[in-house]
């Protein structure tokens, strides 16, 4: 079902867009949407491309959900449409972050050490 919804919501963007200044000078990703067991909430999770202004193109979302909500109803038969509630995805910046501390010197001598002390 979050699958569903996610392409309802990008179906919407790419074919009507949505009449915000904010929102229509930003290119903006849907990479997950999380229903909740009662289908009555979907996290949507947003990355802006670049992430630049995040806070205001979530703001920004946050003013036209009810908006969206009902353009997304169009394209969804259920018998309760959900709430949407907007998260900033920053699996990007943790896998990131990550990568980077894998790459350290500390962390590639202590890989080495473990080697040396796994064929004895």
């Amino acid at each position: 079902m979050g699958e569903l919804m996610r392409h309802a919501i990008v179906e919407v963007f790419a074919q009507e867009g949505v009449r915000d200044p904010v929102l229509e000078s930003h290119t903006i990703t849907f990479p997950e949407v999380r229903m909740s067991p009662d289908l009555r909430v979907a996290t949507v999770y947003v990355m802006p491309l670049g992430g630049s202004d995040s806070d205001a193109v979530m703001s920004a979302l946050d003013r036209n959900k009810r908006w969206l909500r009902g353009a997304v109803a169009k394209r969804i038969e259920l018998r309760y449409m959900p709430e949407f509630r907007f998260h900033l995805d920053e699996r990007f910046d943790e896998a990131d972050r990550i990568d980077r501390l894998l790459r350290s010197p500390d962390v590639a001598r202590d890989l080495k050490r473990n080697e040396g002390e796994g064929s004895k």
